[in-house]
């Protein structure tokens, strides 16, 4: 059994605020500890239920993050970025059993702790096919491709609501409550450790390969903060404005629309000007 991890810094104990996950912060240094905890304990409980091996893909930010001398010395991870599928890198080889997504949270426009899809801010919405999507849902869709199920997710408890739409079947854990976008109740590291440890567990008996489903063509709708971001983004092949601040582009397969949504955001955060966004 093969579990790939994508881990996600928002969603992880005792984050709550920007400075949390900002690489080179005092707060950041403080939170990469409890990010590798809630990490580190998918590991463990992924291997108690019977994992051969568990490979960690770092997804936030710099993907330069989680503390690779504090896991557990059975597991892999990737590190760094300029990836061919990001979040999700490493499923594309066609030998995962399942899928869990650590520290996830909300959608852009949505409720939740730090809640945005890709860029921190500028995007104010993103839908598939006509559904407000996260990067859970974004995700979900793509790994599904490689038949790859999401079997754990963790975060708040807005973002296990959200895990009920795209992965039903998922266990999940809430390591904080949402208050505001910047505010939670937390549960201590090590109270979210023994949750999530149990819970990967109880997941693995739920990481079994199936078909691939193609689903396809797929249409992605970003709506930006501003129009000249709207415009930014027709740079990109495929993608046409679809309103004054919004784009649509449609592509075959979630593999190819995830890379696509990557070059439109690449291309956006590149057009936001420091004052006037």
């Amino acid at each position: 059994m093969k579990i790939l991890v994508s881990a996600d810094m928002e969603g992880a104990t005792g984050v709550t605020w920007p400075a949390d996950v900002l690489p080179g912060t005092p707060q950041w240094e403080r939170c990469r500890s409890l990010f590798t905890s809630d990490v580190n304990a998918a590991v463990l409980g992924f291997l108690d239920g019977g994992a051969d091996r568990v490979l960690i893909n770092e997804a936030h930010s710099t993907m330069r993050n989680l503390l690779l001398e504090r896991l557990d010395e059975r597991a892999e991870m990737i590190t760094g970025r300029h990836k061919s599928l990001s979040m999700v890198e490493g499923v594309q080889h066609g030998d995962v059993d399942g899928v869990a997504f650590v520290g996830y949270h909300t959608g852009a426009g949505s409720q939740g702790v730090l809640a945005h899809t890709y860029l921190e801010n500028s995007i104010t919405g993103v839908w598939l096919d006509g559904v407000r999507a996260s990067e859970g849902l974004l995700n979900a869709r793509v790994v599904a491709e490689f038949g790859s199920p999401v079997v754990l997710v963790t975060g708040d408890d807005l973002t296990c609501a959200d895990a009920a739409g795209y992965a039903p079947d998922a266990v999940t854990v809430a390591v904080k409550d949402h208050v505001s976008r910047y505010a939670a109740v937390c549960r201590t590291p090590a109270r979210t450790a023994a949750d999530i440890r149990a819970a990967a567990k109880e997941a693995a008996g739920l990481a079994v390969r199936r078909d691939p489903v193609q689903r396809g063509p797929h249409t992605v709708e970003v709506e930006f903060d501003a129009e000249h971001l709207a415009m930014g983004a027709t740079v990109v092949p495929g993608v046409e404005r679809c309103g004054e601040r919004r784009v649509a582009y449609t592509s075959a397969t979630m593999y190819e629309g995830i890379r696509t949504f990557k070059a439109v955001t690449t291309v956006v955060r590149a057009a936001v000007e420091e004052q006037y966004g």
